[in-house]
């Protein structure tokens, strides 16, 4: 198991997190076969699975591939709603991502609304193109974070997305167009895609799993990236890969992208703050990702979370 994401229903957290077989064997095999399973939990700790929430679609469709990455949101009607990645393979066999929804009642069944909701616009995000043209392995729109507007004007979605232009500083460096994809939508079901809401050249050729939080009363922007989606820029210092943090004056930004700085051991992933119900104090789950050069693929217990100055310190709570 990898990404992760959970939401609260007032008295079980529940944690959606991309799965698949270890029969497998090699584990970079496990995006093409990812589906999405389901857990809950009423402590953060122990946890028990439950039925799976989602799984690829049959072909033709955005999702016939695999189900990704996404968040859930309740509607005001109590309705429940999982925005998730579709991967699809396109007549070149490359990677097209795109972004769908599904509704539930309880949580528990999830049924699939007609998709995709969004798609990349080559006015704004880059499309995959093959090479000599092509910039990018993949077609990057993905991770759908879903929040409602601050001043109650609907939902805003951030979204993992390529600038369809490169970093004006340096037009040759192609890897540096990662961008915060952004739609808008005043009901959940009908989606306008925007401008990106961050500028390429901040030195990520990608920003995976979105999510904005207020942390000890700091508004900031966690992502992620490896070393190896890095701009040759970032990569010269050293820098590895992990999970990010960039302070930020609201959930839409603008962000620091440029000054973020890694929080944690590189040997963890796809990174996200949870809120405890009752106390309002923050915790950080992640993924174990890669150890020894051997994949792990575990979710974390919890971490607390404190600020020592500007730095952002995890403590392990030692279940």
């Amino acid at each position: 198991m990898w990404d992760f994401w959970t939401v609260d229903d007032g008295e079980q957290y529940h944690l959606f997190f991309l799965y698949a077989s270890r029969a497998l064997k090699d584990p970079h095999a496990r995006h093409y076969r990812a589906s999405i399973g389901h857990a809950v939990s009423r402590d953060l700790v122990n946890w028990e699975r439950v039925v799976d929430a989602l799984v690829r679609s049959d072909a033709p469709a955005f999702d016939d591939l695999a189900t990704w990455t996404g968040s859930v949101v309740r509607h005001p009607d109590g309705r429940w709603f999982m925005f998730y990645t579709g991967a699809s393979l396109n007549d070149s066999g490359a990677n097209v991502q795109s972004i769908g929804y599904a509704v539930s009642t309880d949580l528990m069944t999830w049924d699939k609304a007609p998709g995709p909701v969004l798609q990349a616009d080559g006015r704004w995000y880059e499309r995959y193109a093959p090479p000599p043209e092509g910039n990018w392995h993949d077609e990057a729109f993905r991770d759908p974070w879903v929040l409602a507007d601050p001043g109650g004007d609907g939902w805003h979605m951030l979204i993992t997305a390529r600038s369809a232009a490169g970093p004006v500083d340096d037009p040759s460096d192609t890897v540096d167009r990662g961008v915060v994809g952004h739609a808008w939508s005043a009901d959940l079901e009908h989606w306008e895609l925007r401008e990106p809401l961050a500028e390429p050249g901040q030195g990520f050729g990608q920003l995976e799993v979105l999510q904005p939080f207020v942390v000890g009363g700091r508004q900031v922007l966690l992502f992620n990236c490896l070393a190896g989606d890095a701009s040759d820029r970032l990569r010269a210092t050293g820098t590895e890969g992990g999970v990010w943090i960039a302070e930020a004056e609201t959930p839409l930004g603008p962000y620091d992208i440029a000054g973020a700085r890694r929080i944690d051991d590189p040997s963890l992933y796809v990174g996200k703050f949870v809120t405890v119900r009752g106390t309002g104090e923050t915790r950080f789950l992640a993924f174990r990702n890669e150890t020894g050069g051997a994949f792990v693929g575990e979710i974390t217990d919890p971490y607390a979370v404190t600020w020592d100055g500007d730095r952002l310190v995890l403590d392990p709570l030692g279940h």
